[in-house]
């Protein structure tokens, strides 16, 4: 009897939170509870745990998505390691695809009806910031503000909160859960292509071939024809690789030091691949390009020797375009005059413009220009998160692994 008190209690808790227009629109009864991975601030991925939390409700201007499946992103361990900065407790996760159950106030329901597939884009804009009004979203302020500095969404408070009722933070919208509150501007319906075929691997074109897409689209502009260095076959490495292919980018080069990392960058449309740790890549750049070297080079790892081998990869008036996450203490050096004289320039770039970009990549996708089946090489349950971000950790995850929720 005690026992069921005290769920009652539980569930008294969850609907008290819940605004009414979240409880009026819902695809029928809800939990009032869920698991998610909960990092406690350990700095070990293998130390987090499977946890039950209230099941969150979305507010005004979000809905509610039961996900699917969840992408495993090195960004997630640049916190979980301490090398960037993030509140504990927190659930990680900033790619999902899943299914609309709930909407909170003003939410629009033809473009996101209940029971729809959905992909998430791991930037959530507000629309309303000075950034966001320019249409650039990338760089919306309460985005990093709120949600990156602090694990909240917009309105200053998380939606995450332990049994207890103390709160968790949200990296993103906190894709590791069964459950995940999404402000509207980051959810987009999937093509019925990609809802009924590849739903699981929808989930990556939240972060991996988001990231890619911006990076290619908003910093590098990269057109037809350019040749093209990707320092770095990671996860969003092979999405640039794909994307670059599919827009028309010749020569493709891809750069990294795992063979199995160039192998499936060969397989994914690299035009060659260069290991790093056997060959010079300068000299090979320079070869593969007529002697010009490129006119476009991404650098997808944040590390200082990366940074500064992609300056010197690029040929006069080519561009240096900046993807990987470093530690914020983390410097490097720029040759000045040589920079000046050719006239190369630096951009960084992160993640992409959900509005405008997210629709594009959607519709790409639908058509078979990028192979999401083939960009998944690892699949794991919730309970497993810990160990795919382990693996993750000691480099043993080639291209991008998702968890999946049943």
């Amino acid at each position: 009897m005690a026992a069921a008190m005290q769920r009652l209690r539980r569930l008294s808790r969850c609907i008290a939170a819940a605004p009414c227009s979240a409880r009026a629109v819902a695809t029928g009864a809800l939990p009032a509870e869920m698991k998610a991975v909960v990092w406690r601030g350990d700095p070990d991925p293998a130390k987090m745990k499977l946890e039950t939390l209230q099941r969150p409700s979305p507010r005004k201007g979000e809905v509610l998505v039961k996900v699917h499946a969840c992408g495993v992103c090195h960004t997630d361990l640049h916190c979980i390691k301490g090398g960037v900065p993030f509140p504990a407790p927190a659930v990680f996760g900033h790619e999902i695809s899943g299914t609309v159950v709930a909407h909170g106030e003003d939410v629009d329901s033809v473009r996101l009806p209940l029971g729809g597939k959905v992909a998430c884009s791991f930037i959530m804009p507000c629309g309303t910031c000075y950034h966001c009004k320019k249409g650039e979203e990338d760089t919306c302020e309460p985005f990093f503000s709120f949600n990156r500095l602090k694990g909240q969404l917009y309105d200053g408070d998380t939606r995450l909160f332990q049994l207890s009722g103390e709160p968790v933070a949200m990296y993103s919208f906190a894709g590791l859960a069964e459950y995940a509150v999404v402000p509207q501007t980051a959810a987009f319906q999937l093509p019925q292509a990609l809802a009924e075929n590849n739903f699981s691997e929808s989930s990556l074109l939240g972060c991996a071939f988001f990231t890619a897409m911006g990076a290619i689209r908003n910093a590098a502009h990269l057109e037809a024809g350019q040749s093209t260095v990707i320092i770095g076959a990671g996860g969003v490495g092979q999405g640039i690789v794909q994307l670059a292919k599919h827009l028309g980018a010749s020569p493709v080069i891809a750069v990294d030091i795992s063979d199995k990392a160039l192998a499936l960058a060969k397989e994914l449309g690299a035009d060659h691949t260069i290991n790093a740790r056997s060959e010079d890549v300068l000299a090979r750049v320079a070869e593969l390009t007529g002697g010009f070297k490129a006119d476009v080079c991404m650098e997808v790892i944040g590390s200082k020797a990366t940074f500064e081998q992609a300056i010197m990869a690029v040929r006069d008036g080519g561009r240096a375009c900046y993807v990987g996450i470093a530690s914020p203490s983390t410097r490097a050096e720029v040759p000045i005059t040589h920079m000046v004289r050719r006239r190369i320039s630096l951009v960084g770039s992160y993640g992409a413009r959900a509005s405008k970009d997210m629709p594009e990549l959607l519709d790409i996708a639908a058509a078979g220009g990028v192979n999401l089946k083939s960009a998944v090489t690892r699949r794991f349950s919730l309970n497993q998160a810990s160990e795919a971000y382990s693996l993750l950790n000691e480099g043993k995850v080639t291209g991008r692994a998702v968890i999946e929720m049943s």
